[in-house]
């Protein structure tokens, strides 16, 4: 599904940035919105400007709610985590890199843990000769 959803946002993204560079500048721009004669017709400049600006809201509104979808889909599943809260081990494992050197799983909290850290030297030892 999010798949399916990821071609259609991309596909809607190319038309709008087409439709965008189609339109009319004040400049002229990339515009092929025909010049001279009067009435208007589709083809005029105003027929023109009015057809491309409906078709940039709509895929603008489109970009908009496969966006959101993507968002709601790419969460989906996911529940609340937090890093404050010690897991729960089901069982023996293999030792976590805060393991105590016996072996057993760390007690308290992450900040607790983080205190027994001890801090790497910052330069490399010197060999002392005997």
């Amino acid at each position: 599904m999010q798949t399916v959803l990821i071609v259609i946002h991309l596909m809607v993204v190319l038309a709008l940035i087409g439709v965008v560079l189609i339109q009319r500048s004040e400049g002229g721009g990339l515009g092929i919105g025909g010049g001279g004669g009067g009435g208007g017709g589709f083809f005029s400049a105003r027929g023109t400007a009015n057809v491309l600006t409906r078709a940039t809201a709509i895929l603008a509104a489109l970009f908009f709610l496969t966006s959101i979808g993507l968002t709601v889909l790419a969460g989906w599943g996911r529940g609340p985590t937090t890093i404050f809260a010690p897991a729960a081990q089901p069982g023996p494992s293999a030792p976590t890199p805060g393991a105590t050197p016996d072996g057993a799983a760390p007690s308290g909290t992450v900040l607790d843990q983080l205190k027994g850290i001890q801090p790497a030297p910052s330069s490399p030892q010197v060999p002392q000769s005997q």
